[in-house]
């Protein structure tokens, strides 16, 4: 059965940004602060340790009744039995990757346009990324999107909307009467000192 997800504070994680002395353990302090969604994403290394940590970090998710979403590749998601996959434009459609996950796995599509929106629903998404809100140094090439194409987003689709690039204390205020389901995070949680405290008073921001 497709879990029941709450988006409101989505961490994607980052090792090259992270404080942390490994993975592991800033998943676990950021779970501890409330985080209620993990997409690992691991961009630079072999299948088989992305797999290798994907399945320690599964554990870990799994001990806090969290969900843990897959960057990108479908096969580490399936081989974990991770609860959902994330991919991007460039990356295989979600028409062409419900058949092979099947109907129970989560599968979010990151969208900077309404068409796009619009497409991933079509195409059976559950949830959409849309940004990058804001310039961000985890993606530099990546195309802003603006209020009012956010707005024509909301009203475009029924799908669970999360809101990426440039999220932090500052800005994730701006996105609370908009719509959207929840925010995603990266450098607002791993690169600081203490990533549960992080991501204490980032949730308490939104909720409040």
């Amino acid at each position: 059965m497709k879990p029941t997800v709450d988006y409101s504070l989505y961490l994607c994680t980052d090792r090259e940004l992270m404080t942390s002395a490994t993975i592991e353990e800033c998943v676990e302090a950021a779970l501890k602060g409330g985080v209620t969604v993990v997409q690992l994403r691991e961009k630079s290394c072999s299948s088989q340790e992305f797999y290798e940590i994907g399945k320690r970090v599964h554990q870990i998710t799994s001990a806090y009744h969290v969900p843990l979403i897959i960057n990108d590749r479908v096969d580490i998601a399936l081989a974990l039995g991770a609860e959902g996959v994330h991919v991007g434009q460039q990356d295989l459609p979600c028409h062409i990757l419900r058949p092979l996950v099947g109907p129970d796995m989560l599968i979010g599509v990151s969208v900077s346009t309404h068409e796009e929106a619009v497409q991933a629903e079509k195409d059976g998404a559950d949830y959409i990324g849309v940004g990058a809100m804001y310039a961000t140094q985890t993606k530099t090439d990546a195309h802003l999107v603006s209020a009012k194409e956010l707005k024509l987003i909301r009203q475009s689709v029924s799908l669970s909307i999360v809101t990426i690039g440039g999220m932090n204390r500052q800005t994730i205020a701006h996105f609370k009467n908009t719509g959207v389901d929840g925010v995603a995070v990266v450098s607002a949680i791993v690169a600081q000192e203490n990533p549960e405290i992080a991501a204490r008073e980032l949730l308490s921001i939104w909720k409040s």
